[in-house]
């Protein structure tokens, strides 16, 4: 029996809410991380600023936001009304206390529950708010959630409005930087969802005219469109669509209010849902739905009052209502697509006939691969049966249809001794292991047959769960963990080639990474530091003055589990895979697998070249 413990009134405490985030800081921005994935905390906290500001917008009040991010301090300024003088503190440290509980003054808003800046202002080490509005300014400053100092208003010729600077606080968020590429993407999307505004970014100005039609321009190479983007929009919706020539999966950005709903919703479920009824309808066929849908690329943005979202981090719309007195939310996308598609397919002949076309060689397609896929599906079963190449965390086994959590994470990896390694070393409620055997197929130029007929790549697209959609991706996080050498190196690009050939959209929506493991463990009796470069390996043999103990790691398996954990636990560190839009993946894959022997051939001896003048030791 367990030890009979003394329940009494000493053991209940109430925390005060800047105490409350930072114990539990997951209930407010999700996850934490170092600033390598695009939800992680520190850019959370930069959007949480954000919101608000685009609320001012929105209102009508001020066209241009300006954020500065130098190292780790970040700064935000508005032109919009300026916060009440009076409740400046409030609005920033008091729970519950905000403006858009007045639905009069923010009928559409993002943050709807008071806690977007009260979590910023506790999660950082220093937090700064100046609020500019009749002809008078006043600003108050702290540090972790304390107040610091409290100015009187004075008299000011600044323009009106409100700027928040902070310093995410190291405590939590450890050797963390902020990525410029994922914080582009964030204001992009802001623009293109808010057709005026303009954001500078360090200088670097931001705006968009056409919407969500910019924001596939920017995704989708030209070359890779199978029809002009269809834009559509009407009152709390905007809508655009196309097709790709290339790509197999289908793929879908959408918005609520202005929040990128990346685990969609009710409105993406209404959305896919409407899409195939409308084309159905057109063509007076009824076409199976995956054959609609499939190499779809598609932005949904619509505005709800008071939405509900399944999370503090609003990654997922709950709402099924527009609003009080208005129609459901899958309702109104429907007739919206059902009246507003079918009419633009009417007037764009051109653009219908390819779009039957491409339905056309979808079924056909499907139907080619139908018994293949069927058998493919019973080997991958039979396989998860006997858990042979899968080692899954606690927070999916039995559910695939479970929704992953921000902090869910899939390492692939080859060899039993890697594989044993990170499975020992895991967190077995966020962190599965997928085992390989030898290194994969050079799938460049292959089609989707090869998926099904693979054993390794059949199995890992049901691991993943993607082999129609991302809709149900089981991981957040996919994780290449290889060894740091050749054929460590070949493995990474031969698995990168098949998600870049089969599905980009995981790239594209950033979730596909490699595992950083040290390259040196150099120690004395006191001290221990793993070095990733040698740049740090001659660091810490000047720390510790001469008598260390240098170890080179040759691979994952030789590292023991005990040591592991530090690799993959809180300093976990990771690179992410991204695309650069001005080359296309054909493009990047012709270059990299293809047979251009001589080019690639040059690329790496100038490439490899550069890489040894960095490794040089300074003098």
């Amino acid at each position: 029996m367990a030890e009979n413990v003394q329940y009494t009134e000493d053991n209940i405490r109430s925390l005060d809410w800047k105490e409350h985030i930072r114990m539990r800081p997951g209930m407010y921005i999700g996850k934490l991380g170092d600033g390598s994935s695009p939800d992680d905390g520190i850019y959370i906290l930069l959007k949480e600023v954000l919101d608000n500001c685009i609320d001012e917008f929105v209102m009508g009040a001020g066209k241009t936001i300006e954020i500065v991010i130098r190292e780790q301090e970040v700064s935000v300024r508005d032109y919009g009304r300026g916060i009440p003088l009076g409740k400046v503190v409030d609005v920033v440290s008091k729970m519950n206390t905000g403006g858009k509980y007045d639905s009069r003054a923010f009928k559409k808003s993002v943050g709807l529950n008071g806690v977007g800046t009260k979590a910023v202002n506790a999660l950082s080490s220093s937090f700064k708010v100046e609020s500019n509005r009749d002809n008078q300014t006043k600003s108050a400053t702290f540090e972790a959630g304390n107040l610091i100092e409290e100015t009187t208003p004075i008299e000011s010729s600044k323009r009106k409005g409100t700027k928040v600077s902070f310093t995410p606080d190291n405590s939590i968020f450890k050797n963390f930087r902020y990525r410029t590429e994922y914080i582009v993407k964030m204001i992009k999307n802001y623009v293109y969802l808010n057709p005026g505004l303009t954001i500078d970014f360090n200088g670097e100005k931001y705006y968009s005219e056409n919407g969500l039609k910019d924001l596939l321009e920017d995704l989708v190479n030209e070359t890779d469109l199978l029809y002009p983007i269809i834009h559509l929009r009407g009152n709390d919706i905007e809508v655009a669509l196309t097709h790709s020539r290339t790509q197999y999966s289908e793929e879908y950005h959408s918005f609520v209010n202005g929040q990128n709903t990346t685990q969609g919703g009710t409105h993406l479920a209404a959305f896919r849902e409407g899409l195939v009824k409308t084309i159905r309808e057109f063509f007076g066929k009824n076409y199976d739905a995956s054959d609609i849908r499939k190499s779809v690329i598609a932005a949904v943005s619509i505005k709800v009052m008071e939405p509900v979202f399944e999370s503090q981090t609003k990654t997922k719309l709950g709402s099924t209502e527009m609003g009080e007195k208005m129609p459901t939310v899958r309702s109104y996308i429907n007739d919206f697509l059902g009246t507003q598609l079918d009419n633009y397919l009417h007037k764009n002949p051109e653009t219908a006939e390819k779009i039957q076309r491409k339905i056309m060689q979808a079924e056909k397609e499907r139907k080619e691969l139908s018994g293949i896929r069927k058998l493919a599906r019973d080997r991958a079963k039979k396989a998860s049966l006997h858990n042979k190449k899968l080692r899954d965390c606690r927070v999916h086994l039995g559910d695939l249809k479970k929704d992953r959590r921000l902090d869910s994470t899939i390492f692939i990896t080859e060899g039993d001794s890697a594989s044993g390694s990170i499975t020992k070393s895991r967190d077995v409620n966020t962190q599965a292991v997928f085992s390989l055997r030898g290194k994969p197929l050079n799938t460049y130029g292959m089609t989707k047959k090869i998926v099904y007929e693979n054993e390794e790549f059949n199995l890992l697209q049901a691991a993943l769960n993607i082999e129609d959609s991302l809709a149900d991706l089981r991981y957040n996080n996919i994780v290449i963990a290889t060894d740091a050498d050749v054929d460590g190196m070949h493995i990474r690009l031969l698995l990168i080639t098949f998600f870049l050939q089969f599905f980009p959209e995981l790239i594209k929506e950033g979730h596909l990474y490699i595992l950083q493991t040290p390259l040196y463990r150099v120690r004395d009796k006191k001290q221990t530091f793993y070095c990733y470069s040698e740049e740090e390996r001659i660091n810490a043999i000047s720390a510790l003055k001469g008598k260390e103990e240098i170890t080179r790691f040759k691979g994952l398996g030789e590292i023991s589990p005990d040591e592991f954990k530090h690799f993959i636990g809180e300093d976990i560190r990771l690179d992410p895979i991204m695309l650069d839009k001005s080359t296309t993946i054909e493009e990047l894959l012709q270059f990299y697998m293809g047979k251009n022997t001589q080019d690639r051939q040059e690329f790496i001896i100038n490439n490899l070249k550069v890489e040894l003048d960095l490794a040089e030791p300074a003098n």
